[in-house]
């Protein structure tokens, strides 16, 4: 057991110290420094969508960000209170969150966020974060999947839908993407300009779209977002994360403007 978790501690270092040689490599192409959404000690910024402060259960645990709360089952889910960081919004940037999820876990990260919907799903792209492995087994999918115009593999956790996703329009490169276990700490980046847009898992890239392009456009219109015409237009506005009933970790949550 001592053996294992030493493997274990040792493959997590090598993954952060990877991630953080990836974002110090770009650090040509930024035009800012580095900005700390949350540093482990403050949550300064932080409140809920449409809300004036914090929502129960995310806290701050051994200089964690933590959503503090039990599983909930997928097909229980009819949306959470997402939180924003509500004191800047931004357009073009690079963005870089550690996280990790339970067993059966899910939640995303949100950008170019803007109030006054039901949801920051209704805008906001999300880079989805879930427990691939686990997740069809847990939960009852194939009501979600029905919702979505699937006729097939309706408990299947779909590509467009899993870890590193850019939900529900641009999946993942599964021969690059490497995600560890649950209860380990995974890297993500997003950078984000006009011209293209990348998701990072543990130091690869994994996804890359055009916004706002033919092909963009055609995705949006063709599958969950076509009844949803703000989707995805804005071009500035607040990070934020997902309360889908399910706890999650993140640290060192920073950003810097392009």
């Amino acid at each position: 057991m001592a053996c294992k978790n030493s493997n274990s501690s040792k493959q997590e270092a090598q993954q952060n110290t990877l991630a953080q040689e990836n974002i110090e490599s770009d650090s040509g192409r930024a035009h800012g420094e580095w900005q700390h959404l949350f540093d482990g000690t403050s949550l300064n910024g932080w409140r809920g969508y449409g809300e004036d402060g914090l929502p129960p259960g995310w806290v701050i645990k051994n200089k964690v960000l933590t959503y503090d709360t039990k599983l909930g089952l997928e097909e229980d889910y009819q949306g959470g209170r997402d939180i924003i960081y509500g004191a800047e919004e931004f357009d073009n940037f690079e963005l870089h969150v550690e996280w990790k999820l339970p067993k059966g876990g899910n939640s995303g990260i949100f950008y170019h966020i803007k109030e006054g919907y039901s949801d920051p799903s209704k805008v906001a792209p999300e880079y989805q974060l879930i427990d691939d492995e686990n997740y069809a087994k847990i939960h009852a999918l194939a009501g979600y999947n029905k919702s979505l115009g699937h006729t097939e593999g309706l408990s299947e956790l779909k590509p467009l839908n899993r870890t590193a996703a850019d939900y529900s329009m641009h999946a993942p490169d599964l021969d690059k993407k490497h995600l560890n276990p649950v209860g380990e700490w995974n890297s993500s980046r997003i950078v984000f300009t006009p011209e293209k847009v990348e998701y990072w898992l543990n130091g690869v890239e994994v996804v890359s779209f055009k916004p706002w392009s033919e092909e963009w456009n055609k995705k949006k219109n063709s599958g969950k977002w076509k009844g949803s015409p703000d989707y995805g237009k804005f071009k500035t506005g607040y990070i934020g994360l997902q309360d889908h009933a399910s706890p999650i970790w993140f640290r060192n949550i920073k950003i810097r403007k392009l």
